[in-house]
């Protein structure tokens, strides 16, 4: 088992990655430096080994299949992942680290959008769509997290190990940030500088379609970690509807005897039902998730016993 993993996602980085490689090394000398290139036609996994790197490859296209396999296939005390366009710096791995070892923290976040992110990126776009979303996750989850969307984390084996990685691009982020926040994952933020992308150097992430999935993969994973509170709504939102039509059609009735309008009242009923049958939809699922809450945890120690026999 490494002590301290450096992980870093790549697909054509040529511009960056050898100096990336370099930094990490020099900032912390015993810890193994893996790149994982995902089918770059430019030179970077060539350019990674010559700077020191472990090179090893994935196939299959995407962020989130790139750190799948990265979990999968390494075993560490520290794992720290870190982008491989050199946007953030390396004096912050150590600190990163120590807080895992010394303090038993499951995810370090690294928080750009504290510092420098807003001035130094310069696509708005990206600006609005990190807001958006750390907004978003913090309403729905009552949390404070500070940057959802950071590619600059560090984790302990426990959360490694433990985390079902389903998202296949860019809105792997904020998976694992739900993730922690559902389980319960001990998280604390560090403030980083950020820089911008060097001349020559191009992101990877799609403004509006990627956007698009990290903003339904917040509504999907907040419908199953949440389902109670997601159908409770849809519930709620549906009972109104229901009673606002049927209050007046009954108001008639109990004046004249009659009913003028039956089929908004059959409606009505009909929606009113659905609301039913949603809220006990949500509390069932609800049961499920925190059953699944108590197996994640004899799941944890299972996974301490594996990492004390390593």
């Amino acid at each position: 088992m490494d002590k301290i993993a450096v992980l870093i996602p790549c697909y054509n980085e040529i511009k960056t990655i050898e100096k990336v490689v370099k930094d990490w090394k020099r900032e912390l000398p015993g810890a193994v430096i893996y790149v994982y290139d995902n089918n770059s036609t430019d030179g970077t996994a060539i350019a990674a080994k010559a700077a020191g790197a472990t090179v090893r490859h994935e196939y299959m296209q995407g962020k989130g299949n790139v750190i799948r396999r990265m979990f999968r296939e390494i075993d560490a005390e520290v794992y720290i992942m870190v982008d491989g366009d050199d946007t953030y710096p390396t004096e912050y791995g150590a600190q990163m680290a120590k807080l895992v070892l010394e303090k038993g923290v499951d995810m370090v976040i690294g928080d750009r959008l504290s510092s420098t992110y807003f001035t130094e990126n310069k696509r708005p776009f990206h600006n609005i769509g990190n807001s958006l979303v750390r907004k978003c996750i913090n309403i729905l989850f009552r949390s404070e997290i500070k940057d959802i969307m950071t590619g600059y984390r560090a984790f302990s084996y426990l959360f490694v190990k433990s985390f079902p990685v389903l998202s296949k691009g860019f809105e792997i982020e904020t998976e694992m940030t739900l993730h922690a926040l559902d389980k319960n994952m001990y998280m604390e933020n560090v403030v980083i500088e950020y820089r911008d992308r060097p001349d020559g150097s191009e992101s990877k992430l799609n403004t509006y379609t990627d956007g698009y999935k990290v903003l339904r993969t917040i509504a999907t994973l907040f419908r199953n970690y949440q389902p109670l509170v997601f159908f409770g709504s849809i519930a709620g939102v549906l009972a109104f509807l229901s009673l606002v039509f049927m209050i007046p059609v009954i108001g008639i009735y109990i004046e004249t005897g009659m009913v003028p309008n039956f089929p908004t009242l059959i409606v009505c009923g009909f929606t009113l039902l659905t609301a039913i049958h949603s809220l006990f939809a949500g509390l069932q699922l609800q049961n499920a998730v925190q059953k699944n809450r108590q197996d994640f945890e004899f799941h944890l120690l299972m996974i301490t016993k594996l990492k004390n026999n390593l």
